[in-house]
Parts: structure tokens; sequence; C-alpha cells
């Protein structure tokens, strides 16, 4: 296995961060095998869907919507009030994905982009681990 470490700053509000073109560059000249995406962070997860067209504004809406940030909806008792939902979000979208990797192709879908998803307004960095496992 052989991985990196991509440094991905997300600002101070929700993000979401396309990934696809870092993931691809990195399993380029690698032949077969699979792409492991990991995000190591508790308030954080990697998602597989079609950027532009609104959906990246769509998806934050959709979590704002899900996962209130108001503070009355949660026991979590540190950081920005409202924190607690950025530590439910892994439950919902993971902090991994796994993609196949043919002749060193991400064998994604054609409207299909790797996105890292960020609530939490209290780190405004996040890493992200890419991982490849020959086959």
């Amino acid at each position: 296995m052989d991985s990196i470490q991509l440094t991905v700053k997300t600002g101070n509000r929700g993000a979401s961060v396309d990934l696809t073109s870092e993931a691809a560059a990195y399993c380029a000249d690698r032949g077969d095998g699979l792409l492991s995406v990991f995000v190591p962070h508790a308030t954080a997860g990697i998602a597989i869907y079609e950027t532009g067209a609104g959906t990246d504004t769509d998806v934050l809406h959709a979590i704002d919507e899900l996962l209130p940030a108001d503070p009355s909806h949660w026991r979590h008792e540190h950081g920005t009030p409202g924190h607690g939902r950025d530590h439910v979000l892994p439950a919902f979208i993971s902090p991994s994905i796994t993609i196949p990797v043919q002749g060193g192709q991400l064998m994604l879908g054609t409207w299909q982009s790797i996105v890292l998803v960020d609530t939490n307004v209290d780190n405004s960095t996040r890493t992200v681990r890419l991982s490849f496992v020959t086959a």
C-alpha cells in the first residue's frame, strides 16, 4: 500500500471540496487497484456525488435540515454552539470511501466526484489521506 496526505482548507463555514482531480493525479500511473480516501477527523466525511449545478449547496442545505446547527438539538458541550451536529455528520457521510482504479483511471461514473464534506466551523484545515492498494 502507498499513501499520501493532503491538507485541505475548508474555511469558517460549511464546505464541500471536490478532491477528484487530486485523486486522479495520485492514481494516474498506478495501474489496477483500489483507492481509499479517508478523512481522519470526527467531524467531516467523504462523499461521491455530482458537483456543480447546485448539488454542493443542496448537500449542505440537506445537512442543515437533517442535522440543525441549533444547539438545543444536541447534548454535545464543547466547541461552537451546535457543534454536536458536526460529530453526528460522519454517521451520515462516511469518513472514507473506496474507488476501483483500472489502468490508472478512477472508475467513477461520468458525473461522479469525490468530495470532502465539512460542517465544522471550529476547524478550517482538514487532512485527507489517499491510499492505493495494488490489485
